[in-house]
C-alpha cells in the first residue's frame, strides 16, 4: 500500500522549518512585544524627558504623537493611491496571442 502521509518529524515542504513555523513561538514573541511596550509606558512616567516644547510634558505624548502620524499617514496614502492608480489592464498592449 502506498501511503503518501509525511513523517511526523518532517515538514510539509522540503525545507527545513522554520521557527516563526511553530505557533507557539509566535505566541511568545507578542507575549515578549506585550510586555516590552509595558514596560515603555511605565518608563514614560519615571525617565526625565528633555523637553523643548510644553506639550511634550503631557504622560505619553509620543505614543500619541505616533499614533496621530500614522493615522494620517494612512489616510494620505487613501488619497494618493487614487491619484497614481491605474487600471488592471495598463500594462497589457492589447494583442492577443504570444
Amino acid at each position: 500500500m502506498n501511503d503518501h502521509r509525511s513523517a511526523p518529524d518532517r515538514h510539509p515542504s522540503d525545507e527545513a522549518p522554520h521557527i516563526w513555523d511553530d505557533p507557539r513561538n509566535v505566541n511568545r514573541l507578542f507575549h515578549l512585544f506585550y510586555v516590552l511596550c509595558g514596560i515603555l509606558v511605565l518608563a514614560d512616567f519615571v525617565v526625565h524627558r528633555h523637553a523643548l516644547h510644553p506639550m511634550e510634558h503631557l504622560p505619553d505624548f509620543y505614543p500619541l504623537w505616533g499614533f496621530v502620524g500614522i493615522t494620517v499617514l494612512v489616510l494620505l496614502a487613501r488619497v494618493l493611491r487614487r491619484l497614481v492608480k491605474r487600471p488592471e489592464d495598463y500594462y497589457e498592449d492589447g494583442r492577443d496571442g504570444t
